[in-house]
């Protein structure tokens, strides 16, 4: 017997489709909403790769547009944070 694939939404966090769908199912609505509970958006692409499947399963879901579904609000750093910094900064394990 051949065993279905099943869908990842979000490869960064190894979200799956169907569990993302059983989430809204319950009333879950929102990517943000969803990005709290599975961490949908949160891995390294930031949301780049995953959140136009994200609005299309939840249009598809819920039938509500996609241009009035609520987008996840971004969150900058605090201050500033120096590219020079960045470029400097060295991973402790290498």
């Amino acid at each position: 017997m051949v065993r279905e694939a099943k869908r990842i939404l979000c490869r960064c966090e190894e979200v799956e489709e169907e569990e993302v769908i059983k989430w809204i199912k319950r009333g879950y609505r929102t990517p943000e909403e969803l990005k709290r509970i599975l961490r949908i958006g949160m891995g390294h692409c930031q949301g780049r790769t995953c959140l136009s499947l994200l609005l299309r399963l939840i249009h598809r879901e819920t039938k509500i547009p996609v241009s009035e579904i609520q987008l996840p609000k971004r969150r900058p750093p605090l201050k500033p944070v120096p590219i020079k910094i960045l470029a400097n900064f060295r991973d402790e394990e290498s």
